[in-house]
């Protein structure tokens, strides 16, 4: 502003008018009352408005991989973690008694499978956007995973540079999804008759896939997903019929030849 600007009207009588100006938000109109009865408007700009804070919680049950997403978090002035908790149990609690506008969740985790985790999240809080950060690799679970109602998947392996964009763009209501994942993407919508076998399968078949490749029991399996062996059995029936394969031996092949199992 220019020292004559600075300067007092020489005909004003010392006092002023403010009023907030309706259609400019953010803006102040001062009115100084003139000798004359004549008015000047001077509008002032009102700046340094708060950003809006990113509420995140984080479930995932190794207690150093939270560590590090919340010491991530920390440095940043437009992200809070509301809570980190290690099952999907206390998830979906908390989801319920806070206040959240981005979960960051891993898919293994003890009790209630990722996926169905995912659907009961959606049923709750429809709108919540939900970030997969998982050691399973994006051919493994990716798809499944945004077709259960995750807005966005990224691997462990992936750097860390790239949570917090995704964390960003899914509160800002995008989603998130690796140039690898976008490009399978495109392949499925363009070429949906090239379908890998395990892609037809159910969400509940092709996890008694994976359970099978990795080397667990029928009876191990029904514990972990707290079914009965016999109903195990007929998703194995299924798994087969539907990819063509005789016993336990070629599907393990075909998962590990796929990446479908994670391997030490």
């Amino acid at each position: 502003m220019s020292q004559a600007e600075n300067e007092p009207h020489s005909k004003c009588r010392g006092h002023q008018e403010c009023k907030q100006d309706s259609l400019h938000p953010g803006r102040i109109s001062v009115h100084p009352v003139l000798e004359k009865g004549a008015t000047v408007t001077v509008t002032i700009e009102v700046t340094g408005h708060d950003t809006p804070m990113i509420r995140i919680l984080i479930a995932d049950d190794h207690p150093m991989v939270r560590r590090g997403l919340k010491d991530l978090f920390e440095g940043e002035e437009d992200l809070s973690v509301v809570d980190a908790v290690e099952n999907g149990r206390l998830l979906l609690g908390k989801v319920r008694e806070e206040a959240v506008d981005v979960v960051l969740m891993d898919l293994s985790m003890p009790g209630m499978d990722g996926l169905d985790l995912l659907k009961q999240l959606k049923i709750i809080k429809p709108k919540l956007p939900v970030l997969v950060v998982t050691m399973h690799s994006e051919n493994r679970y990716a798809m499944r995973a945004l077709k259960a109602g995750a807005s966005g998947y990224l691997s462990k392996d992936a750097p860390s540079d790239q949570i917090l964009p995704a964390v960003r763009r899914l509160a800002a209501g995008g989603k998130y999804a690796s140039s690898t994942m976008a490009e399978a993407l495109v392949r499925r919508i363009d070429e949906p008759e090239n379908r890998q076998p395990h892609e037809l399968l159910s969400d509940r078949e092709f996890q008694v896939l994976c359970l099978i490749a990795s080397g667990m029991t029928t009876s191990e399996i029904a514990y972990k997903l707290s079914l009965s062996v016999n109903t195990i059995s007929t998703y194995r029936t299924r798994v087969l019929e539907k990819m063509h394969m005789d016993n336990n031996a070629q599907l393990t092949q075909y998962a590990i030849t796929n990446n479908l199992v994670d391997t030490v």
